[in-house]
């Protein structure tokens, strides 16, 4: 029998039992839930996140956003012009430098980013039900910790694609 042609059989317990995948559902399920309880506010989860971070004062242009959330700085802009047709944010020329603009939660935005830690506090709540404070403690320090290896993944999908 001929083994060099043949296809190597899926193993899709592979797939299930992966870090990845399991990473991409969990965010998949909290983000829709995330979603479903933000209408009753009217906003979207992409127009949550930008709320959020605006609201801490680190992340003041949409150049931080689209960075800080990975999204495309096409689909940031429209966000942000679907945030300020509501009147809740500005663009506001930044004085060091008059060819950016700062973004500011205006008075409504600032009321609607203070009513969403509440919001989003229900759903993880739910989410994390049987999850003692430890294991979630935890998760939060394994999270961080993948998340500081971003500088090496990029740089590595960098030299990868001959950027």
């Amino acid at each position: 029998m001929d083994t060099e042609n043949q296809i190597p059989e899926f193993d899709s317990s592979q797939v299930e039992d992966s870090v990845g995948y399991l990473l991409a559902r969990s965010r998949t399920m909290l983000s829709r839930s995330i979603e479903d309880a933000l209408r009753r506010v009217d906003i979207t989860h992409a127009q949550g996140s930008v709320f959020m971070m605006l609201a801490t004062g680190k992340i003041s242009t949409a150049a931080e956003l689209a960075r800080d959330l990975f999204i495309d700085s096409a689909a940031m802009k429209r966000t942000l012009d679907k945030l300020e047709a509501k009147g809740y944010i500005q663009r506001v020329i930044d004085e060091s430098d008059k060819r950016l603009f700062k973004l500011e939660l205006t008075p409504s935005g600032k009321a609607m980013a203070a009513q969403l830690p509440a919001i989003y506090a229900e759903v993880l709540d739910v989410g994390f039900t049987g999850f003692a404070a430890e294991e979630i403690t935890f998760l939060k320090y394994l999270l961080r910790k993948l998340l500081a290896n971003r500088p090496i993944l990029e740089a590595k999908m960098n030299s990868c694609s001959g950027n």
